[in-house]
């Protein structure tokens, strides 16, 4: 990921200029780099500091750059496949020459979009976090803020797992159309007698190739917090920490 934008920045100085994708990548990577830098402090401080958890502001500050940065990582990833979408398939519908013609405006509507989903997950976050610290100023035994913190954990982990739902929806759609699409392309190439090896079918395929490999990146994201929000429940630490761990491969690939 750092690797991504270092070479995409120098690029940008040399060039004075950034393409779309590129500027998706740049953001997309500092993204991943957050969301990386966040899971270990955060498994830091469970580990070497849970007294903390019980600080409002510090709780707080926790979980909402988790779910800002966990938002951007799912969503850039998505819109990236909509980019190539829009770019290489090709269809006659004119809704679709209509977003295809104004594809940078698309993205950039598309990102801001987001912004609604983004701030829905964060109140309700925020009103999991406010009914937990008032359980806890209530009650303040050891004992009843410890169970406690794991029911306010799975009711954050579900949320952070329906929010995710939608992002991979979306992927799966567009991975769906640019098959339609290079499907529709080849039948003409046969009609035509020529070749397949044209460059709109690379570009097809070469599409195919990252849309499928976010998709694998979102399904195993969405499992692993899936199964680790059930796992919370029946309270199953060697499964959890398992899911957290592969849930990591997701923003490192």
């Amino acid at each position: 990921n750092g690797f991504m934008v270092v070479v995409n920045c120098i690029e940008w100085v040399s060039k004075r200029e950034l393409s779309s994708v590129d500027q998706i990548l740049i953001i997309l990577a500092i993204s991943r780099i957050g969301l990386i830098w966040e899971i270990f402090i955060s498994w830091f401080v469970v580990l070497h500091h849970p007294a903390s958890l019980m600080d409002g502001t510090v709780l707080r500050i926790g979980i909402f750059s988790s779910t800002v940065t966990n938002h951007f990582t799912l969503w850039l990833a998505t819109i990236l496949s909509i980019f190539y979408l829009l770019k290489i398939a090709s269809f006659s519908s004119p809704a679709f020459l209509y977003l295809k013609w104004r594809v940078n405006k698309v993205i950039l509507m598309i990102l801001l979009g987001t912004l609604v989903f983004l701030v829905l997950n964060l109140i309700q976050t925020n009103i999991h976090i406010k009914e937990w610290l008032d359980r806890y100023e209530r009650n303040t035994s050891w004992n009843f803020s410890t169970s406690d913190f794991a029911t306010f954990s799975v009711s954050v982990k579900f949320t952070a797992t329906m929010f995710s739902l939608t992002p991979i929806t979306v992927a799966f759609i567009s991975f769906l159309l640019l098959i339609f699409s290079l499907r529709k392309h080849l039948q003409k190439m046969k009609l035509n007698y020529k070749g397949q090896r044209d460059p709109r079918t690379k570009a097809h395929i070469n599409a195919l190739k990252i849309v499928i490999s976010f998709l694998l990146l979102h399904a195993s994201f969405f499992l692993s917090m899936l199964i680790s929000w059930i796992s919370d429940v029946y309270q199953n630490e060697l499964v959890q920490t398992l899911c957290q761990t592969i849930g990591v491969f997701y923003p490192s690939c």
